[in-house]
Parts: C-alpha cells; sequence; structure tokens
C-alpha cells in the first residue's frame, strides 16, 4: 500500500463518507477509486459489444476446455 497526501475540499470528504457509509477518509476514498475502476471497467466491456466475433457456442466455451477435467 502506498501513502498519498492530497488535498480534497471538506465537503467532499464529507459528502463521500456519507454516500458510502464509510467510517474513515481512507476508507470512502479507496471506496470511491474502486467503484470509479469498475465502472470504467465495464464501460469499455460494453463498448466493445458487437465487435468482436467468436467461432464457438457458448456452451463449447463453458465445457469445451479440456483442461478443466
Amino acid at each position: 500500500m502506498a501513502r498519498t497526501t492530497i488535498t480534497i475540499p471538506q465537503e467532499l470528504i464529507t459528502d463521500l463518507m456519507e454516500l458510502t457509509k464509510r467510517k474513515n477518509k481512507t476508507q470512502a476514498v479507496i471506496f470511491a477509486i474502486e467503484e470509479m475502476i469498475k465502472k470504467q471497467k465495464l464501460e469499455k466491456i460494453k463498448n466493445m459489444a458487437g465487435k468482436m466475433e467468436f467461432d464457438m457456442e457458448a456452451e463449447e466455451l463453458r465445457h469445451g476446455d479440456k483442461r478443466l477435467g
């Protein structure tokens, strides 16, 4: 874990802690960062919709890997 010093307006921190129901500033900020990362990754996946082609059917993808036994 890295220690970082940043300046954030107190109103934002207060609102963030209330919205996220986190007990301290660190927990609130970590939660907000993790949620933003998830949101951005999901958006990236959504933007790929219809742009990929698969040669296999869903059933083959789920059960076709011989390494899984």
